[in-house]
């Protein structure tokens, strides 16, 4: 049970929901905040938070158990869902001696890849087998919404086993064509590593796998991949060049050429993106596309990763893409302004 009334953080949250908010924060000394379209507005109608009121929201929304974990670790990630209207992934912390928190807004709906703009050769790698396929980008990118597409479409079109490795769980997938396990972090699992070890004795077919954070989480998830699973997951990188360079650097030097052969022979996609502002309000995803070809594998077995880029400058015929020939494409289908554009475009002459 939670340690307060919760009506008051409720209404907030319900609030940022309705509001079209990705994220609410919650700091002492001045009134809640939203993100909406990428941009912080003030929610003009709360008062600013003090220590004691910041401590009762909190509180109000967290177990006894939370709570103790929260005290002695001095950080908490969790769900909260309110009523009906929407979950959150909820972050609590500390910053000068008084407790933070930001709620980033999960729709209740599951999104598809219709609504997200997917490309199309997702949609086929999405019925293999065995493999590793990424989604990557900055944090507030959508890439927990992309992967929560993804796996909406395999439960609609695949009789498959599929299990998740959250922290926390946030899309709830109800079971349809397929048969989804979803196990949250210190609820379920007590590390991402240990969870993948003992995952292929659940007979899954596709393994998700929210965050792969350490060298760990990146050796167990190639080697699960390896064994005849689909394996779909996420990485904080800007690119595709960056994805395999921050798997392959994670690990110790000597390692490092086993890691690169694991890596050219499973990774099926490299899918990198953005959320940048859309003409007439909103925001839209850009999106970089790096498949796995002979040419792609060749490249990461001899550690030629800078060549990569140039690869997917010239393999449409293969479905790849750079981040700026989408921009490029957004531009001239008018999603997107020139400034837009030339604010995102690391080769600015394409867009002459």
């Amino acid at each position: 049970m939670s340690l307060g009334n919760t009506e008051h953080i409720d209404s907030i949250l319900a609030l940022a929901a309705s509001s079209g908010a990705s994220d609410a924060h919650f700091i002492v000394g001045r009134q809640p905040v939203f993100r909406i379209d990428g941009n912080l507005v003030d929610v003009e109608q709360e008062t600013a938070l003090t220590p004691a009121s910041m401590e009762e929201l909190v509180y109000s929304v967290i177990t006894p158990e939370q709570k103790e974990r929260f005290l002695e670790q001095r950080e908490l990630d969790f769900a909260y869902q309110v009523k009906r209207d929407a979950r959150f992934r909820v972050n609590i912390h500390w910053a000068r001696n008084n407790i933070g928190m930001v709620a980033r807004v999960i729709p209740v709906t599951l999104p598809t890849m219709q609504q997200l703009d997917v490309p199309e050769v997702m949609y086929d790698l999405l019925n293999l087998h065995q493999g590793l396929i990424l989604v990557t980008g900055p944090t507030g990118c959508g890439k927990s919404s992309t992967l929560a597409a993804m796996i909406n479409h395999i439960n609609q079109t695949r009789r498959a086993h599929i299990v998740t490795l959250e922290d926390p769980i946030e899309y709830v997938f109800f079971s349809n064509q397929c048969i989804i396990r979803q196990r949250e972090l210190y609820k379920d699992f007590l590390s991402f590593g240990t969870a993948l070890k003992h995952v292929v004795r659940q007979d899954p077919d596709i393994i998700m796998v929210g965050e792969m954070r350490d060298l760990e989480t990146i050796s167990a998830a190639l080697t699960v991949a390896e064994t005849g699973h689909l394996v779909l997951a996420t990485l904080h990188t800007l690119g595709s060049s960056q994805t395999i360079d921050r798997i392959i650097d994670v690990f110790p030097p000597y390692q490092q050429e086993q890691i690169r052969l694991q890596l050219s022979t499973e990774l099926r996609a490299v899918m990198s993106q953005r959320l940048i502002p859309r003409i007439g309000g909103g925001r839209v995803a850009v999106r970089e596309v790096l498949i796995n070809t002979p040419a792609v594998a060749n490249l990461i077995r001899e550690n030629k990763i800078t060549q990569i880029q140039t690869v997917m400058q010239t393999s449409s015929a293969s479905h790849m893409n750079t981040l700026d020939q989408d921009l490029k494409r957004l531009y001239e289908e008018r999603e997107i302004n020139r400034e837009t554009a030339l604010a995102y475009v690391e080769h600015k002459e394409l867009l002459e």
